[in-house]
């Protein structure tokens, strides 16, 4: 049975970027909002330590240093309109935080307390600066509620527990998107003016991310699928600091409030590769200086991970708290609560008298659905698709570049989320409901129905292990042409067992196994674009860094990628090669630059 609902607009996610899309498109017209889990369970809680703006309430700063540092920090790849547009509306985004209740940290004045964050400086690289608005280390948590209480006040309607299976785009119009319904396994229909996505990331492609489970990208492979391009997916973001062998984040806040990352040896090895910022470098170069000394054999006790050390004692010793000021742990433990509670519970370290062990983890993906800067989707360099729109780390405006600031995937939330919904409720405002083609959601029953069917050998944990393992490999933090061959033959061959999976589950109602093995096909695909991409970029930049072509080169690589399926056309995972064009880089105030610090 298929349930059919009609809306104006149609968010599917309900994250920071789906929830502010949804409260600005719901003052114009009528929403729906599909997320896979309860709206304040969505992977933005996890953003632990704040949403830069430059409001100069702690240090002076300006507009024009933050738009320079994202422009910096994303290797020159980011388009520097959509910079300019992040860097201005910041300020306004979060006094509209304020206003609508959020709990910021305030300063003994009143104003809303800031803190440093990687990336972030004075006078176009001259020191760091306290940018980060914050609420203790729980800033997306309070984001996420601060939202879906004023979306629940301006009536929108939530489908909770919804999987997205397919977004319908027919003659280059979106048209809805169909979804199961978890607890029944139904399918409901939902036929849209327009629809926005704003699903998240898709990192569970690797074996070591700060990830959650149900980031897994099945709406941006649908796309994908669809004939539609992806953009720049060679850039994927290892956060530095990840607990060692689980991935769980541990914020650069703890950083920013003065905590140090110590070799092997004890010695602050972040004074021999970046001198300025040091422990706040960006953090693309933070990953790649921890393997080196790794590889060069300064891990402690000679294991593959490196320390993070906020003890007051040592923060003092090395006077990194910001100002130089003296800390106590009284102090760490009321700016950083969530933060000091994991590295207890998770690693069994009383981290006021012991650092904590920290590894890389795969966190955030630059690249993504492509659109303009209010959120439509692109069908290529510069066509727009009709109702589809996409925000937050599922799109690339391209506001990130090659590597993303600290803070900036909270700011480009609320700023391209609220452009995104505002620009949704307008277009609603004006169109009429374009007609479903002839049983819309047979393609997606099919491919379900196949995949209950299924009674091969192969299981989906066992393949999807083999994925996140050669991913995190062979195209992890350090790349070279030999190992991303090999990973994109083994996802290939990954492929061709995903037709041979069986599953135990044939039933409907909460049929997580089925799920899962949809989900699979979604990170196969994304992983083959994601492989492919890094081949085909022959330079270093930002998060991408070959071995084989160190240098970046802006004289053949200042552009942006646009990877499209070769074949195909359907909602099953896809087959035969990847083709690819590209577009030019928005270049307006800042040309290119070598990246130090």
């Amino acid at each position: 049975m298929t349930h059919h609902h009609q809306f104006d607009a149609v968010i599917v996610g309900a994250g920071g970027a789906g929830l502010m899309a949804a409260l600005q498109a719901a003052r114009l017209t009528n929403v729906a909002v599909i997320s896979k889990m309860y709206p304040t369970r969505s992977h933005t809680g996890t953003a632990q330590g704040g949403i830069a703006a430059p409001l100069g309430n702690m240090e002076e700063d300006h507009w024009e240093w933050y738009m320079y540092d994202t422009v910096k920090g994303g290797d020159y790849l980011v388009d520097q309109d959509a910079a300019e547009i992040l860097a201005r509306e910041s300020v306004e985004a979060i006094y509209e935080l304020e206003h609508m209740g959020l709990p910021f940290d305030r300063t003994q004045e009143g104003r809303i307390e800031q803190r440093r964050f990687g990336g972030h400086t004075r006078e176009y690289g001259k020191g760091p600066v306290m940018r980060s608005c914050k609420s203790a280390d729980r800033t997306g948590h309070m984001i996420l509620q601060t939202l879906y209480q004023n979306c629940i006040k301006h009536n929108v309607r939530f489908f909770d527990e919804f999987f997205v299976a397919d977004v319908l785009v027919h003659e280059g119009v979106a048209r809805g998107v169909v979804a199961v319904e978890i607890a029944t396994g139904e399918l409901h229909l939902f036929h849209a003016k327009a629809v926005l996505l704003a699903s998240g990331g898709f990192g569970r492609m690797f074996a070591v991310t700060s990830n959650a489970h149900s980031l897994t990208g099945e709406p941006v492979a649908a796309l994908y699928r669809r004939g539609l391009p992806l953009e720049d997916m060679e850039f994927f973001q290892f956060h530095p600091t990840g607990i060692y062998k689980m991935g769980i984040l541990l914020s650069e806040a703890a950083r920013g409030e003065g905590g140090v990352l110590l070799n092997g040896r004890g010695e602050r090895f972040l004074e021999n590769y970046a001198p300025t910022l040091m422990d706040l470098a960006p953090r693309d170069m933070l990953s790649r200086f921890i393997y080196q000394e790794v590889a060069a054999g300064r891990g402690v006790d000679g294991k593959d991970y490196v320390h993070l050390d906020i003890r007051p004692e040592t923060i003092n010793r090395y006077g990194s708290a910001p100002g130089g000021r003296t800390v106590t742990a009284a102090e760490l433990e009321e700016k950083l609560p969530d933060i000091i509670e994991m590295m207890r519970v998770y690693m069994g370290v009383e981290p006021m008298r012991e650092p904590v062990p920290i590894q890389p983890t795969a966190h955030y993906a630059m690249g993504g659905i492509p659109t303009d800067n209010d959120g439509r989707v692109l069908a290529g360099p510069t066509r727009t698709v009709s109702g589809l729109y996409a925000a937050g780390e599922c799109a690339c405006v391209s506001v990130h570049g090659a590597n993303r600031l600290g803070t900036n995937s909270l700011v480009d939330l609320v700023v391209f989320g609220r452009r995104g919904g505002k620009a949704l409720g307008e277009f609603c405002r004006r169109a009429d409901y374009a007609p479903l083609p002839p049983r819309a959601e047979a393609e997606a029953q099919g491919a379900l129905d196949e995949l209950r069917a299924s009674r091969g050998g192969e299981r989906v944990a066992t393949l999807r292990s083999e994925l996140q393992r050669v991913m995190m490999d062979k195209v992890g933090v350090f790349r070279k042409a030999a190992g991303m061959r090999e990973a994109l033959s083994a996802v290939r061959g990954l492929k061709e067992r995903y037709t041979q999976i069986g599953l135990d589950d044939r039933g409907a109602a909460f049929n997580t196994d089925l799920l899962e093995a949809f989900e699979l096909g979604a990170l196969l695909d994304l992983a083959e674009v994601t492989a492919a991409s890094a081949l085909q970029r022959t330079e270093s930049r930002g998060a991408h860094y070959r071995d084989d072509f160190p240098e970046r080169d802006d004289t053949h690589w200042l552009k942006h990628t646009f990877a499209y399926r070769s074949e195909g056309g359907d909602v099953r995972p896809t087959r035969g090669e990847v083709r690819f064009e590209t577009k030019p880089v928005v270049v307006t105030r800042f040309e290119p630059k070598p990246r130090t610090y």
